[in-house]
């Protein structure tokens, strides 16, 4: 029994000795073999010209919605927005502008500029319009209002319609005034399809 004693005895002394001194040499490899911190290795802020943000603003992926006077739904939004100044109209870039019309109609432009002017948005560069009826136009500039349902394009265009392709000097799309609540998408000056019958 005294041997028993003994020998536990001597295992833990042996251990008070030993076991503090592993933890001492673990404590030193951490600290010898740790990198020196640079402080030229810490996460980089972003660059903002704060001064040229102050003298230029604009705002990133602005987004506009509303309903017209007629009940249509209108979303815009935009890559970059500046705001008016007393020599220009506000502009934007990379434009999208969603129109749902009450009869469930959805006509969507696209384009790589535009400016807003008051209740008129203008959206010029490669403009392509299409909607759920089945049109996709292609038109240098299209012009749409705000406050009720009215696109028209600024200049010649081309449309793949359901029936076919069309060409034509202009194009309009509103509500028709003779039938308030219904649609209509008409094409002007000098209109030419090419017929393509169905499959």
């Amino acid at each position: 029994m005294t041997k028993r004693v003994d020998r536990h005895s001597r295992r833990v002394a042996f251990l008070k000795v030993v076991l503090p001194l592993v933890a001492l040499v673990l404590l030193s490899t951490i600290f010898l073999v740790s990198r020196t911190i640079d402080p030229d290795d810490a996460i980089p802020y972003a660059q903002v010209d704060v001064e040229g943000r102050a003298m230029d603003p604009r705002m990133t992926l602005p987004t506009w919605s509303g309903v017209t006077e007629d009940g249509a739904a209108l979303a815009i939004s935009a890559a970059e927005a500046r705001p008016p100044t007393d020599a220009a109209a506000a502009t934007a870039t990379a434009l999208r502008a969603l129109l749902t019309t009450p009869d469930g109609v959805k006509t969507e432009a696209q384009a790589t500029s535009g400016t807003l002017d008051g209740n008129t948005l203008r959206l010029d560069g490669a403009v392509r319009l299409t909607n759920s009826a089945g049109y996709d136009i292609r038109a240098p500039g299209v012009v749409t209002t705000l406050d009720r349902t009215g696109i028209s394009s600024t200049g010649a265009l081309t449309a793949q319609a359901p029936m076919g392709q069309i060409t034509a000097g202009g194009m309009t799309l509103g509500e028709d005034a003779e039938k308030p609540g219904n649609y209509r998408l008409d094409f002007t000056g000098g209109v030419k399809l090419i017929y393509t019958p169905p499959k």
